[in-house]
């Protein structure tokens, strides 16, 4: 299967194209809310000598990470199903970046923590193997206080932003073929309407007061 791995959690948005999980073209550029997605994705087709005809597959990083690029990666995947009828896959960035811990070499435990804003965190840990990767604390929210004894355990990886706040992580970005080698094991196809970003906070706001109603001046 030809799939097209679209990873923009994170500053660094990235593409990568796959067949038959092997990485064959990869893009990426540190843009935030400027990304050229469709520049990209030419540029890792080009790489891999293929057409956007021959995408049988998109995988989309649904986070946690910057929302709207998340949202935009989403909106790029549901416009391409709806006009090519490829499928989707929807996955973790967080999982992703297991992956590609895995694939550099990293064995045992590692701790996942982006910053959630708020003083808090989105953290999860896994055990990896050479062939194996379990989950031992599922992705959630959590203060510096909860995840403070996770810190003696394993390597932890953290993103840029939070480098100054745990001096002995390792600082390891998002990555699309990371995304595409997680896809290619994969055959949780959904539809494009189904994609959702993985947002762990409760959404709270606080509704409008009605409008008032100003009498007319009198004369």
């Amino acid at each position: 299967m030809q799939i097209l791995a679209i990873e923009f959690a994170s500053d660094r948005r990235s593409v990568a194209v796959l067949a038959d999980g092997v990485v064959r073209g990869q893009a990426w550029e540190f843009g935030g809310r400027t990304t050229r997605a469709l520049t990209l994705i030419a540029r890792a087709l080009q790489e891999a000598a293929l057409e956007r005809e021959e995408i049988e597959g998109l995988a989309i990083g649904l986070g946690p990470g910057s929302y709207a690029g998340i949202r935009a990666a989403i909106s790029l995947a549901q416009g391409w199903q709806l006009a090519r009828g490829v499928r989707l896959l929807g996955l973790s960035t967080v999982e992703g970046l297991a992956v590609r811990a895995q694939v550099e070499g990293t064995r045992g435990r590692v701790n996942i923590l982006i910053d959630a804003q708020r003083g808090e965190f989105y953290g999860a840990a896994y055990a990896l193997g050479a062939g194996s990767r379990t989950v031992l604390e599922p992705l959630r929210l959590a203060t510096r206080e909860e995840i403070q004894p996770w810190l003696g355990l394993g390597e932890t990886l953290v993103w840029p932003e939070l480098a100054p706040q745990f001096p002995e992580a390792r600082v390891l970005l998002p990555d699309a073929a990371s995304l595409g080698l997680l896809a290619a094991g994969s055959d949780a196809f959904v539809p494009g309407e189904s994609l959702e970003p993985i947002y762990l906070r409760a959404p709270s706001f606080r509704k409008a007061a009605p409008l008032r109603v100003i009498p007319p001046l009198s004369s």
